[in-house]
């Protein structure tokens, strides 16, 4: 899995808290959107057909090729590093559709630099190692070196745009009570404590 490759746990198993904060200076590090724009731009028009949305919801901001990308890296960043069945996958808990409704509440050059974002990942970023296919359309291990290669990438840029992506997948994977065990959270006191009837909860 993707974390294997350089002798890590797993995103989600060895997670230690909800990601931070900082998606947006993250993001503002696509300030190579023009080079995105050429090099990707370039390529997605000789293959960036083929995409298709199954989905019962009507997509509110992505479009399906962003929607495959964020499905497919949502996969793999959240990927459990054993089997283990109880532990529910980024399709289970609908990641996608869940960043799908968050970007709509982005501003216009949040939502501009994310997609920059996909577009590196999607079209870039696997020629980049010598990749033919898109990484929608690569096996598992490659599109785990290809997310490697963003993470650890020399250039701040492409680490940036690599953090943006994965915060937005934990903010979605985490979201769900189903995965709170994993982080050894048995979730809010609030309902938990005792108190007196007719008393406010602390």
């Amino acid at each position: 899995m993707y974390s294997a490759l350089c002798d890590r746990k797993s995103r989600v198993t060895s997670a230690s808290g909800p990601p931070s904060s900082s998606r947006r200076a993250a993001l503002q590090s696509l300030a190579f959107g023009a080079i995105v724009l050429a090099a990707g731009g370039t390529v997605a028009l000789v293959r960036g057909r083929g995409y298709t949305v199954t989905r019962k919801r009507p997509l509110v901001s992505l479009a399906p090729w962003e929607l495959a990308v964020v499905v497919h890296a949502a996969r793999r960043i959240a990927a459990p590093d054993r089997p283990d069945r109880s532990i529910p996958s980024a399709d289970d808990l609908d990641v996608a559709g869940f960043i799908d409704s968050y970007v709509a509440r982005m501003s216009r050059p949040m939502r501009r630099d994310l997609s920059r974002a996909f577009l590196y990942l999607e079209q870039v970023a696997p020629i980049t190692l010598g990749l033919r296919d898109r990484f929608t359309d690569l096996s598992a291990d490659d599109q785990d070196r290809v997310l490697l290669a963003l993470e650890s990438s020399p250039l701040m840029l492409l680490r940036g745009a690599f953090a943006g992506i994965k915060s937005l997948v934990f903010m979605g994977y985490y979201r769900d009570p189903r995965t709170w065990s994993i982080l050894g959270y048995d979730g809010p006191w609030v309902a938990k404590v005792p108190h007196a009837p007719g008393d406010a909860p602390p």
